[in-house]
């Protein structure tokens, strides 16, 4: 799957130190990359709606770990997915009439228009599911073939031309781990199971939270040759395991995403890269919910603000940018006019500060930024670091040559701000 352009990141004087980031598993700050070399993981969109600013926020997160890691001088392998067949595709795709392998390649086309527009710096690895299933399909039947994932009954009709094959879940069971990534105990995660696209209530099963490895063949479904697995299309946590571990290896440095996918998909993800021999992240980050009058923004509830929509109106997409990072990705907020006005202004304030050639020594402001983002990516407290620098601009002047540039590719580089 082709990635979208990557956007040019310019050179800083110095060098920033450590990035800790709150592992959500223990509540602890901790390195988030202990070597030369950082491993970061961030679930990708199904695509089936256009991209909201949940999404926006958290791609937003993870490229600020991005870029302070570069700026650290850390060679960074980001990895992503696209998860373009599953159940929410295929239902939106039969509601609106259209193909569902159209409308899956038409928004993540959105997807890939909106982060380049936002900044945002592409995954050196990007698959979609479809082109990962035969690898998978390899990997659902080597857990079968080591009893740690079992075949259930399908309905009939279900199974194509080899019904007895039932479709496959992962024991859960084989895991004394399962349940460290969230920390919820098992009548909590089989609600939120529930919630979130498991199916607790499966017949069959041997344990309510038994994660679905493959799908057999339903009529009016799309199916792939799965070998020994029968024709089916895989399930979704295992699609982010093997994806993960094929091109991070058996353990990487940060999974990440929207806390809603703290459980069940990192905890499932999680117990089949055990499973398989890894042990997967070793830091789980999680970004807060975007809400939109108290509730928060999502697909199901239809209460989206579209990046694509802001940016047909005229929004500059990095005052878009700005609003996201006016709020530290851990906490949840609400998106509203104020929001978009007060970053709009801040956008315009910060360029008419760095429109001259001199201004206020820079090196402080620099490193006030860089300090912010190694302390939990703390975006806030990095744009008030400049906000200073540009209130002390506009206000009494400076007489450091070349300090707006210094400011302007400080900015560019570490917060993905375009001036």
């Amino acid at each position: 799957m082709r990635t979208w352009p990557a956007p040019h990141v310019p050179a800083v004087p110095g060098q920033g130190g450590d990035v800790k980031v709150v592992d959500s598993t223990t509540g602890e700050l901790v390195v988030a990359a202990t070597g030369g070399r950082a491993g970061l993981y961030v679930c990708g969109i199904t695509p089936y709606d256009a991209t909201h600013l949940g999404h926006a926020a958290t791609y937003i997160a993870f490229d600020l770990l991005h870029r302070a890691w570069l700026d650290a001088g850390l060679e960074v392998h980001y990895v992503s997915n696209v998860t373009d067949v599953d159940d929410p595709l295929l239902e939106r795709a039969t509601q609106t009439g259209q193909d569902w392998e159209r409308l899956a390649a038409d928004q993540t086309q959105l997807f890939a228009e909106d982060m380049t527009a936002l900044g945002v710096l592409p995954p050196h690895t990007y698959l979609g599911a479809v082109e990962t299933i035969p690898t998978i399909a390899t990997t659902v039947g080597a857990l079968l073939e080591r009893g740690l994932a079992y075949r259930v009954p399908v309905e009939a009709g279900a199974g194509g031309d080899r019904p007895d094959l039932g479709d496959v879940y992962a024991d859960i069971s084989a895991d004394p781990h399962f349940g460290a990534v969230a920390g919820l105990d098992h009548d909590q995660t089989v609600a939120l199971f529930a919630e979130r696209g498991g199916d607790p209530d499966r017949p069959g099963k041997r344990d309510p939270l038994d994660p679905a490895l493959w799908r057999r063949e339903r009529p009016g479904e799309p199916a792939w040759d799965g070998g020994g697995l029968g024709t089916g299309r895989p399930g979704w946590h295992i699609e982010c395991t093997v994806i993960a571990q094929a091109a991070l290896g058996p353990e990487f440095d940060v999974q990440g995403g929207g806390r809603d996918l703290c459980f069940p998909h990192h905890e499932m993800s999680t117990a089949h890269a055990r499973a398989l021999g890894g042990a997967g992240a070793r830091v789980h980050v999680h970004t807060g919910m975007v809400g939109l009058g108290g509730e928060k923004m999502s697909k199901s509830l239809g209460n989206l603000v579209l990046v694509s929509r802001l940016r047909a109106d005229g929004v500059d997409p990095m005052a878009v940018r700005l609003a996201v990072l006016a709020h530290h990705y851990r906490t949840d907020w609400d998106w509203d006019d104020d929001v978009l006005a007060t970053a709009t202004a801040r956008l315009e304030r910060w360029r008419r500060a760095l429109s001259g050639n001199d201004g206020p020594d820079p090196d402080s402001t620099v490193a006030a930024v860089r300090t912010a983002l190694a302390a939990d990516l703390d975006a806030p407290a990095a744009l008030r670091a400049v906000d200073s620098w540009a209130d002390a601009a506009l206000s009494v002047g400076g007489h450091v040559e070349g300090a707006p540039g210094v400011v302007a590719r400080a900015i560019d580089a570490l917060l993905g701000i375009r001036l």
